[in-house]
């Protein structure tokens, strides 16, 4: 379910590639705000001038996005609305966004109003973001479900660093952001630039604050996977400078994470390029580096079965290798 992100539709995605509107940066000691008062909300919320909903709407606070709670007046809440767009400097990505909500003092309904005091928030937040982000996989998909998910699983974190769900819902948030980020800018002409410096890169705030919070942890491991997306070629351009360049990496992280949950896709990442080398090298008729390549992707397949015997990488590693020996081409043409 959490793999049909290429279904998501909407302008919700596009914001998550730009930073708030160009304010005061503080971090949330300076900011002044007593933890305690700070809150979200489930639902679309209507910020009113005045307690009464025939007054003047002033701005709305979609879900996931902060207040400070000021006042209440039961069944109203004083509010200083979308307090959040104010992000420490770390969070900020590198484009800036005039359409960003302003901050605004108001009044909203005391519903789902969810604080670092409500009783068994970090659930109640986690499964609305979970809810969220399964809506945002289906068909005609609300068109800000990945972002209110990806702010809410946020919230979880922010608001209960204590709670069991912490670990899962911040990497949750990241992973969202990060999927979004690189869909979007995959759609651009650069994205096929070989050189990875020649486009954007991804938002990496959020991925290195997981392997801060949670160092030595399977989401740490995760996040420095997902992180690899900035380093790679867009396009090989049939030269093997990429492959063999990103093969490296991969065997890298494989060594640097041996038990990560995304440690044997890892490593068939690194066959499947070696292997691609081979067919390179042996089309410029270079046959001692194509051996050299050749001899990586035996090791490495051999590695993957030995330490993941039971994955789908180790079987496909091996059938690579496979190939590889028998000398039919693993990149472009294969017939003969």
């Amino acid at each position: 379910m959490r793999n049909e992100w290429l279904r998501w539709i909407g302008t919700g995605a596009a914001m998550l590639l730009i930073a708030p509107a160009a304010l005061p940066q503080k971090s949330k000691n300076e900011s002044g705000y007593d933890r305690a008062a700070r809150a979200t909300v489930l639902h679309e919320a209507n910020v009113y001038v005045a307690a009464d909903a025939n007054s003047q709407r002033l701005s709305m606070v979609a879900p996931g996005h902060e207040v400070v709670v000021v006042e209440r007046s039961s069944p109203w809440v004083k509010v200083f609305a979308n307090t959040d767009v104010q992000e420490d400097p770390e969070d900020k990505p590198e484009f800036g966004d005039d359409a960003a909500p302003t901050p605004s003092s108001g009044w909203i309904r005391d519903k789902g109003v969810v604080g670092p005091t409500t009783a068994e928030g970090d659930v109640i937040l986690y499964g609305a973001a979970a809810n969220l982000e399964d809506a945002a996989t289906k068909p005609n998909a609300p068109k800000d479900a990945a972002m209110e998910a990806h702010l809410l699983y946020r919230r979880v974190s922010d608001y209960f660093p204590q709670s069991t769900l912490a670990p899962e819902a911040a990497w949750r948030s990241a992973d969202i952001r990060w999927r979004l980020e690189k869909r979007d800018i995959s759609t651009l002409p650069s994205a096929k630039e070989q050189d990875a410096n020649l486009r954007p890169r991804i938002f990496e705030g959020e991925m290195k604050k997981i392997i801060k919070n949670y160092p030595g942890s399977k989401y740490a491991a995760m996040a420095a996977f997902e992180m690899l997306d900035n380093k790679l070629c867009g396009d090989w351009q049939g030269l093997p400078k990429c492959p063999e360049m990103e093969a490296g990496l991969y065997e890298k992280y494989a060594h640097q994470f041996p038990d990560g949950p995304r440690t044997a896709e890892a490593l068939y990442n690194a066959v499947y390029r070696e292997a691609t080398v081979v067919t390179m090298y042996a089309v410029q008729e270079d046959r001692k580096k194509a051996d050299d390549a050749a001899a990586k992707t035996q090791s490495f397949a051999a590695e993957v079965k030995a330490k993941f015997p039971q994955t789908d990488f180790a079987a496909r590693a091996v059938s690579i290798a496979f190939k590889v020996k028998q000398g039919i081409a693993i990149y472009g043409n294969d017939r003969d």
